[in-house]
């Protein structure tokens, strides 16, 4: 490793840089007239602007090399340009009007290009989208994403499901490296604030050659907000209320960038009491959050360096029973105080026609559950601490410390020909501690290490990209221990223009996971699942194959897309209870099974001229996983379909001005493993509107959103409270404001 780091670093030395400009005007390709406020984004540099008064733009202090450019604006189809510095001439640009949205740049995956160029299919959403349409977390927010769900307790804590797949098997990357938090329970969030986060994507499927063991399932991808544009600054407030947990979140940041540095901070706290039904409030669901992210980013021709730091503290209700009716947003016991932070430093090194990219990463995770058998506390003591006194006078029942640090290094070798090149190293160095007076897992290291190659193949009207990868994982525990996983996996995919406006996507990838410390060692009872867990040393890894086949088929006014997928995964490891009890508790083992998922998603989306103001939005999706003696598996989401009518308009008085009605109806999932209860159908209606408005010269966005309108009483199959009988959140009207300064 540290031979290849040095060839790449010598490479870089020896390569001589030179001043480097690009200059161009975009224009309406049907009118021509010069186009005002074009946003110029270079995604791999991080690097942009926008067309003044007469439609034109510079972009200065630019690597050699070659580069996409990216030219987007409202009512316009968004455009990639690849450019070869230094260039002699001007650019000239012509944007076709298009009432579809603007489409971004695919961060996830390693060539970086416009969705409609990948050969892999991903989906991409803006969180401020998200929080539009009424989401109270990120974990919520996903769930507006065909083919991806939330595992939840309550509404402080959620973790993404892909496809059926959830846990270790979908991967979450923060600030361009892999989150770990101990992730395993059922009980343990996605913990990661949406303040500061730009946008999200998904990866739908086995991502193992991308990102190595646990990306079986998927991979959740949140990307961090830009920097700002060279030599411009600016901040925001916000705020938002929300009726049914008299809830608040409120976040304020600040970005400025001058000559070659640039560097940004935000911060935000969130607290929310017990969520309410029709019938009652859910005791012990409520919880607070506080986040501060910051940023310092250096860029000049040889090299773009940006250090990101994210600190979150949550402490989380875990609800047990209906009890008290309160609007307090102090957690009552048992809950979780979880102390995360993420250490990110991301480089790229610039050659004359190749680049290296270098992610390293620090994750800290302090996690401390507390409980009523565990505290020393007088009855006064006790009430002193519900008022808001610090939990330094209660003992941590169950308290250990997850420290991950990890490294992804990537060389895109120079482009010959059709062929786009890279080659990379990952691996990942992590030390789980224990310090409460109850032992889950043991301690133990975990050691990985892949190298993978990766090729995109560009023909006229077909793109081929194709990979290899192997990995070795190494788990020593501190009682003598030592097991060694390795795989080897692969991906293949085509993407073939086969009409005009309507594209296919064909995908084979395989997959694995190695068991997790958990499966391999617990021995213990789990407070929030309410099971005396068993582990099994003898696990074998997870190894899967997938097939996807995509079409889509996308106009001016019409855009419909079809998904569909087969997913065989071999030692699928599943718990199952063994018949005995332990204090008191029903215990499960660990056992496995070949096991298929199978489904898709279908969309569309129509604006029909000439009322491009106008959209009908709709998706469903489904999935069956099925062990292979045809018993069902846990956790598989109900099949849903999801109906938007929205429309946009804008003023003088207004900017970006909406309005939505929302119709999601989940059909009833009788679909179930042998220990689940079956959950009924129903239908939620939800509604917003909102806008830009000028005030004091700056921009104030204002969002009103209300879920649940009928207030329906209903169990989502997902919801880890469904065993107790306990409904999710009835109806909540919500209300943002964020100030631009």
């Amino acid at each position: 490793m540290k031979l290849f780091l040095n060839m790449l670093l010598l490479l870089a030395v020896s390569n001589i840089f030179s001043q480097n400009k690009i200059e161009g005007v975009v224009t309406d390709a049907n009118t021509n007239i010069e186009l005002v406020y074009v946003t110029v984004y270079m995604p791999h540099l991080e690097k942009g602007t926008s067309t003044n008064e007469n439609g034109e733009f510079t972009l200065n202090d630019l690597p050699t090399g070659t580069h996409t450019l990216l030219f987007s604006m409202m009512g316009f189809q968004t455009q990639s340009v690849n450019v070869t510095i230094p260039l002699n001439n001007p650019l000239t640009i012509q944007l076709k009007p298009s009432a579809i949205e603007m489409e971004n740049i695919i961060i996830s995956t390693p060539f970086h290009k416009l969705q409609r160029d990948n050969v892999m299919k991903v989906e991409h959403k803006n969180v401020a989208e998200l929080k539009a349409s009424g989401a109270v977390t990120l974990a919520d927010g996903i769930t507006n994403i065909a083919g991806v769900e939330s595992v939840t307790t309550g509404i402080g804590i959620g973790k993404p499901v892909i496809r059926g797949l959830s846990s270790n098997r979908v991967l979450v990357y923060t600030q361009g490296v892999r989150l770990e938090n101990q992730q395993f329970g059922s009980e343990h969030g996605l913990g990661v604030n949406d303040a500061g986060v730009e946008s999200v994507e998904v990866i739908k499927g086995p991502a193992s050659l991308l990102y190595g063991s646990d990306a079986l399932g998927g991979v959740l991808y949140l990307n961090p907000e830009r920097f700002a544009n060279n030599n411009t600054d600016s901040g925001d407030f916000g705020t938002n209320y929300y009726s049914n947990t008299k809830g608040f979140s409120t976040n304020a940041g600040y970005k400025s960038s001058v000559n070659n540095f640039k560097f940004l901070f935000r911060g935000s706290l969130t607290e929310h009491s017990d969520y309410k039904t029709k019938a009652y409030r859910v005791t012990n669901t409520r919880y607070r959050e506080q986040d501060f992210k910051a940023g310092l980013g250096f860029q000049n021709q040889a090299i773009k360096t940006a250090f990101r730091y994210n600190l979150n503290n949550s402490k989380l209700g875990i609800p047990e029973e209906i009890g008290e009716q309160s609007t307090n947003k102090t957690p009552l016991l048992p809950y979780q105080n979880i102390t995360n932070h993420v250490f990110s430093y991301k480089s790229v090194l610039f050659f004359n026609n190749s680049k290296l990219d270098l992610n390293l990463g620090y994750v800290y995770n302090d996690r401390k559950e507390f409980e009523d058998h565990h505290h020393h506390e007088t009855e006064e003591e006790h009430e002193q601490h519900e008022e808001g006194e610090e939990d330094e006078m209660l003992e941590a029942a169950l308290r250990m410390k997850l420290k991950t640090f990890n490294y992804d290094v990537k060389y895109h070798l120079p482009k010959l020909g059709k062929f786009e090149t890279i080659v990379g190293a990952q691996g990942m160095n992590q030390i789980n501690s224990n310090y409460g007076e109850e032992e889950l897992i043991p301690d133990a290291t975990t050691n990985d290490f892949g190298v993978l190659a990766t090729s995109h193949i560009h023909f006229e009207n077909l793109d081929i990209q194709l990979g290899a990868r192997f990995d070795n994982r190494n788990i020593t525990v501190v009682s003598g221990i030592n097991k060694s996983f390795n795989s080897f996996n692969g991906a293949f995919g085509i993407k073939k223009n086969i009409a005009e406006n309507m594209t296919a996507r064909v995908n084979f990838a395989t997959g694995f996971r190695a068991p997790n410390l958990s499966e391999l060692t617990s021995d213990g009872t789990h407070e929030g699942t309410n099971r005396y867990e068993i582990g099994n040393i003898n696990l074998k890894s997870e190894q899967n194959f997938q097939t996807d086949i995509a079409f889509e088929l996308k106009n001016e006014h019409l855009e419909i897309f079809v998904n569909g997928f087969y997913n065989r995964i071999h030692n699928y490891i599943f718990l199952s209870p063994d018949g005995n009890v332990i204090d008191n508790t029903p215990v499960f083992v660990y056992l496995q099974n070949d096991a298929i998922l199978y489904g898709g998603e279908f969309g569309l989306h129509l604006h029909p001229h000439p009322l491009d103001w106008l959209h009908f939005e709709s998706s469903f999706e489904t999935v069956t996983g099925k062990q292979m003696d045809d018993t069902y598996l846990p956790l598989i989401p109900a099949k849903s379909i999801s109906n938007i009518i929205r429309i946009e308009f804008e003023d003088n008085w207004i900017k970006k001005g909406y309005a939505f009605v929302k119709l999601k109806s989940t059909f009833k999932q009788d679909k179930v493993s042998t220990f689940e209860t079956n959950t009924n159908g129903y239908s939620l209606l939800s509604a917003g509107l909102g806008g830009d408005f000028s005030v004091f010269n700056n921009e104030l966005n204002v969002t009103l959103s209300g879920n649940n309108l009928t207030d329906k009483t209903y169990t989502n199959h997902l919801s880890r409270l469904k065993p107790d009988g306990i409904f999710n959140m009835g109806r909540s009207i919500n209300l943002g404001f964020t100030y631009s300064l």
